[in-house]
């Protein structure tokens, strides 16, 4: 065990100042101005902008795919591009907590060389060439801390024991990052633990939600969130185990996705309890828009990650699904009436605890999109999902959290008052009780699945279809459902400390299927009135109910998740991507408010 002679609360106030004095001097604001931002309720768009530069609001406002191809092009250069992004992120840690780590200046170096690279030979370096890449602070960057919010692993790499290694090692998506061309410069924010569904640990305090202060950025990934909602980065790198990807996806109005684990490589990547891989937590990406996320997968797969890595299934990028799923739908996301249309499932609740307005009329209006659009949309009842919670959540404590302890205990700090009571040191669960809550997840997942293959009957009730199924197969008769709609959280993005059930994004990680979230809507005091009417079923639901304020999550962002199957990721993104073509065209047309 390391041990240090200064307390925990000045390590962590060396920390902050370290961080905040490698932001450039013409980068940092006034005393007046962080002052300002604290009484701001909305912090993105305009507010943000009036620090940048016309140029550089210009840049920051592209997505992705924009940029890497303006920058093959020549009307960008790497180093025009990072600089426009590192400066914003500056300003955005300042007025928003949500970085852990900057390192501009190798940034700024390496855009340099994939400048000169570029120069001298007339080719990018790779598909990624010059795009800055952000990453959630568990991966490794050399040269750089890993403290995964612990007080005890500043200056150093959380998981990396060997002191000599510290700053020395790299997570290997970070290496396949670099060889694909891209530009890392920032570390971003995340919950102590990490099985927080907000963003606050003991070094930089709490991250709060940038479009609406009132509320919370999510978590655990939740300084990625934060940043893009700012447009501090358009593309990040972030993990699930829980809802971690979605969660500040959905809170912050952008898009993320979940792949199934070991389809993409953790090797060598900070992470909390390692060792419990029944359920294993995955990476994930977030980003500014749909097309940032494929360009992601496509590339790092490009890698052949399971060379490197033998958990990562040897799963090429799957283009031939990318070209049946869009061939199910025009570019306007109006169903191709030469194809079959897509058929989604309706998640409205969980029957454990009901959404607030603001998510059901999210989930209305993808249906009404849909619907408009020529897509079949039924409703979804699967096995009660509150089996699938328990399950998952005994195994994210089922080491009595002695991991969690171990790492509080390298600096003498204490678990966050949120956590205080999830948290407690306790006797790890008996290895027999470990066996049979394994069992007991795949019985779970058995139903879910027999459920799901159940759907193809629903086209198929006629009487027609009755005299004739035993003579022909219910896949030659029905549609099975291609994905599933349902919320994130019963709620936009929360009022801090009320977030009261993790359900709605627990039970798929149980499942290990592929997510994508999309941003759907904002909630409106006007139109997302309480209803007086229901009745709470349960205190949770009682809870989670009473907590609903219009006033409060007025502007609160409403994202939805469109979950597909296991290893199903290049079709849950084409998805996603008609769904949102669906509703584009749908509002065009007056169809939606």
């Amino acid at each position: 065990m390391r041990v240090h002679s200064s307390s925990w609360q000045a390590r962590a106030a060396a920390k902050r100042a370290d961080t905040l004095n490698k932001i450039p001097p013409d980068w940092r604001l006034s005393p007046t101005q962080l002052a300002q931002a604290k009484k701001q309720k909305d912090l993105t768009g305009p507010y943000i902008q009036q620090y940048l530069e016309t140029n550089e609001i210009s840049i920051i406002s592209k997505d992705s795919v924009d940029i890497v191809e303006e920058i093959k092009e020549g009307k960008l250069t790497a180093v025009q591009v990072t600089n426009a992004f590192c400066k914003t992120a500056a300003i955005a840690h300042q007025i928003s907590n949500c970085l852990h780590e900057i390192f501009f200046d190798q940034a700024l170096e390496r855009a340099a060389w994939l400048d000169a690279q570029f120069s001298s030979t007339k080719s990018t370096v790779g598909p990624l060439h010059g795009l800055p890449i952000s990453m959630k602070d568990q991966f490794h960057v050399k040269g750089v801390d890993t403290t995964m919010g612990y007080v005890g692993w500043i200056g150093s790499n959380l998981g990396i024991r060997d002191p000599e290694q510290a700053h020395k090692v790299e997570s290997q998506i970070t290496s396949e990052l670099l060889s694909l061309g891209a530009v890392l410069y920032c570390k971003t924010s995340l919950p102590q633990t990490l099985l927080f569904g907000e963003t606050k640990n003991n070094i930089i305090g709490e991250t709060l939600n940038p479009i609406n202060q009132n509320l919370s950025c999510g978590g655990s990934s939740g300084g990625e969130g934060v940043l893009q909602a700012l447009r501090g980065s358009t593309l990040g790198i972030g993990t699930d185990i829980g809802g971690s990807v979605r969660i500040p996806g959905a809170f912050n109005g952008i898009f993320s996705l979940k792949p199934t684990p070991e389809r993409l490589s953790y090797r060598c990547t900070a992470n909390n309890n390692p060792g419990e891989n029944t359920y294993r937590s995955t990476v994930g990406f977030l980003s500014t828009s749909l097309g940032g996320l494929e360009l992601l997968l496509r590339s790092d797969l490009s890698t052949k990650p399971w060379l490197r890595d033998p958990a990562v299934v040897p799963l090429p990028f799957r283009h031939e699904v990318v070209s049946e799923y869009e061939s199910r739908a025009k570019s306007d996301g109006i169903a191709n009436p030469s194809s079959k249309p897509l058929k989604l499932g309706v998640l409205w609740t969980d029957h454990a605890v009901q959404p607030h307005p603001p998510i059901t009329r999210g989930l209305r209006t993808v249906v009404e999109a849909m619907k408009s659009a020529g897509h079949k949309v039924v409703d979804w009842e699967p096995p009660v999902q509150a089996t699938a919670k328990r399950i998952h959540l005994a195994f994210l404590k089922a080491d009595g959290a002695h991991d969690i302890h171990e790492q509080l205990d390298l600096s003498g700090e204490p678990l966050i008052p949120d956590l205080e009571d999830s948290f407690k040191l306790r006797d790890p669960m008996d290895l027999l009780e470990y066996q049979d809550l394994t069992l007991q997840g795949l019985e779970y997942e058995a139903a879910y699945s027999d459920y799901w293959n159940s759907t193809v009957e629903e086209d198929g009730k006629s009487a027609l279809v009755g005299q004739i199924r035993k003579l022909i197969t219910d896949a030659l008769i029905g549609q099975i459902v291609d994905a599933v709609i349902m919320p994130v959280a019963p709620h936009a993005a929360v009022i801090p400390g009320k977030y009261y059930h993790t359900a709605y994004t627990e039970v798929i990680n149980l499942m290990n299927y592929s997510v994508a979230v999309i941003p759907v809507t904002r909630a409106d005091k006007d139109i997302d009135v309480v209803d007086e009417t229901y009745q709470p079923s349960n205190e949770a639901d009682r809870q989670n109910w009473e907590a609903y304020d219009p006033e409060i999550y007025d502007g609160g962002p409403v994202g939805l998740q469109l979950v597909a199957r296991k290893f199903e990721e290049e079709k849950i993104l084409t998805i996603a991507k008609i769904v949102v073509a669906a509703m584009e065209t749908a509002k065009r047309k007056g169809a939606l408010a």
